[in-house]
C-alpha cells in the first residue's frame, strides 16, 4: 500500500510534467496545480467565531480545467475533537493524491479550536449562540456549506469521531443537501459517557474541566521550541511523528482552544446519548460506518448493535488494529481503504 501511494504521487508529477511539455497548460497554471498540491490554509469567520479551512483544491477547480469531470464533487472532512484540522493535512494530501487531484477535499475546523492569526479576534459578531458548543458546531458547518459551498456540488462527508454525530445532525436538519456518501470513521454517535473512555473523560470534562486552565494558561508562555518539545514527548510511543501533528498540537497550548474543545466535550458527554436511528435508516444507502476494535470511546458491543439494527447497512469493523486517532500513524491505511469502498460512486461520476 505504501509503494501505491508513492506512485500515486509519482504519477501526479509525471502527469505534470507532461502537461507542461505538451503546452496543454500554462506555466503560471501549473505554479498553481502544484500549490493546490500541498494544501492551502486559511482563516474566515464563520457565525461569528474564528474557523480554519484546510484545503487541497479549489471547489470551482472544475472552470480551470483540471477536471474533466462534468458532475461537480467536494469532499469535505468534519473533525473530531479537538477540531484542528492540520491534524488531517497528511491524511488528506494522500487522499487528494490518490484521486490523482481530481476533486477538492477541504476541512473545516470546529468553531474556536484553532488559534487564529494574530490580526484576528477568536469571535467577531455573534450570529449564533453557544455556536462553541455541540449544537452550535454543528450549525456553524451548515452555516459554511450555505455561504461557501454552491447548491449544486455533491458531498462526500467525511466524518471523524464526533464529526460523525455532526454529519448525521447535518443530514437531518437540512434534507436538501446534496450528500453523495457520508463515511463516519470510528463513530461516536451514541452513550458517549457510557464508554470506557467517557466513564473516565465525563467526571473530568463535566466537572473539573476549568482547574485545567490554569496550568494550561502558564504553559502558554513557554517558547513555542518548549511547546514542540513537550507534544514530541507526549507523542514518543508513535514509530512515526509527523511535524504537521506537532504543530496541530501547539494549539492546545492556548487556553481559549483548549477551553472551547473541553466545553464541547463536556455537552458530547451529556447529549451524545441515543444513537439517531431513524436518521440513520432514512440515509441508510449513502453512509459508511467504520468502528475500531479497540477503540474505548465506541467498544465493539456498539458495532454488534449497529450490524444488528442494519444488517442490510455498510458497516465494517477495523481488522488492522488501527487507533481511533489514526491521524497519528494510519493516514495512508485510511486513504486507501476510503477510495476502495468509494470506488464504485467516483467511477459513476467519470
Amino acid at each position: 500500500m505504501l509503494v501505491r501511494a508513492r506512485r500515486s504521487g509519482r504519477k501526479l508529477e509525471d502527469g505534470l510534467q507532461q502537461l507542461e511539455r505538451s503546452g496543454r497548460v500554462s506555466s503560471t497554471k501549473m505554479l498553481w496545480m502544484e500549490e493546490e498540491a500541498l494544501g492551502q490554509e486559511e482563516f474566515l469567520y464563520c457565525c461569528g467565531a474564528a474557523t480554519q479551512l484546510l484545503k487541497f483544491g479549489s471547489a470551482d477547480c472544475w472552470l480551470k480545467g483540471i477536471s474533466s469531470n462534468s458532475t461537480k464533487v467536494l469532499f469535505l472532512i468534519i473533525p473530531g475533537n479537538p477540531g484542528i484540522v492540520c491534524y488531517y493535512k497528511p491524511f488528506m494530501r494522500i487522499l487528494y493524491k490518490i484521486l490523482n487531484q481530481r476533486y477538492p477535499i477541504w476541512a473545516i475546523s470546529h468553531a474556536g479550536h484553532c488559534v487564529p492569526p494574530e490580526d484576528m479576534e477568536m469571535m467577531e459578531d455573534v450570529e449564533l449562540e453557544d455556536v462553541f458548543g455541540l449544537n452550535g458546531q454543528v450549525e456553524h458547518k451548515l452555516s459554511f456549506l450555505r455561504r461557501h459551498v454552491p447548491k449544486d456540488v455533491k458531498l462526500v462527508l467525511i466524518g471523524h469521531s464526533i464529526g460523525c454525530y455532526m454529519i448525521l445532525e447535518m443530514m437531518k436538519r437540512e434534507p436538501k443537501l446534496q450528500v453523495l456518501k457520508a463515511v463516519l470513521l470510528f463513530p461516536t454517535i451514541e452513550r458517549m459517557a457510557e464508554s470506557p473512555q467517557g466513564k473516565l473523560m465525563t467526571p473530568v470534562l463535566c466537572k473539573l474541566r476549568f482547574l485545567l486552565y490554569v496550568p494550561i494558561y502558564f504553559l502558554s508562555f513557554l517558547p513555542e521550541s518548549v511547546k514542540a518539545s513537550l507534544v514530541r514527548w507526549a507523542l514518543q510511543s508513535l514509530q512515526s511523528l509527523d511535524e504537521t501533528t506537532v504543530s496541530a498540537s501547539l494549539n492546545l497550548f492556548n487556553v481559549d482552544c483548549a477551553a472551547n474543545a473541553m466545553y464541547m466535550g463536556s455537552q458530547e458527554m451529556m447529549h451524545v446519548v441515543q444513537r439517531d436511528d431513524p436518521t440513520i435508516r432514512r440515509y441508510l444507502d449513502k453512509l459508511i460506518f467504520y468502528y475500531g476494535s479497540n477503540d474505548h470511546w465506541c467498544p465493539i458491543t456498539y458495532y454488534e448493535d449497529m450490524k444488528k439494527s442494519f444488517p442490510e447497512g455498510t458497516i465494517h469493523l477495523c481488522q488492522k488494529g488501527i487507533r481511533h486517532a489514526f491521524v497519528l500513524d494510519a493516514n495512508l491505511e485510511m486513504a486507501q481503504m476510503l477510495t476502495d469502498w468509494l470506488c464504485t460512486d467516483i467511477a459513476k461520476l467519470l
